[in-house]
């Protein structure tokens, strides 16, 4: 799983972009699984993620409501089928309100420039 941590961070809160192939809902719970064996990850706030299979998107906001479908959207524009992406945040004791989708998009953005 490729990882870039500490790519934003905003009134305290840092978040990370990961992801993977993915040909599954069982390979998509196994690399979460994988990424939370990193401590870090584990212990983050949020574990959002998305990937669009042949049957459809799949997505998890993990307490982050609406975030998932922000990343579906973005890889349904990209087209990228197939590939996972997890954005972690960890938050810093400050509500970011409607900026924390700003970053989910960013996070994503910044990932998908790196592949």
């Amino acid at each position: 799983m490729r990882i870039m941590d500490n790519i934003i961070s905003d009134r305290g809160s840092k978040y990370a972009a990961s992801g993977a192939p993915c040909a599954s809902a069982e390979d998509a719970r196994a690399l979460i699984k994988e990424l939370c064996r990193k401590k870090k990850f584990a212990r983050a706030t949020h574990n959002t993620w998305a990937v669009l299979l042949p049957e459809g998107p799949l997505k998890n906001d993990d307490g982050e409501a609406g975030a998932g479908m922000v990343i579906v959207r973005m890889l349904e524009r990209e087209g990228l089928e197939g590939h996972l992406i997890c954005v972690t945040r960890w938050f810093g004791g400050k509500h970011l309100g409607g900026d924390r989708f700003r970053h989910v998009q960013d996070a994503v953005r910044i990932y998908l420039e790196g592949l």
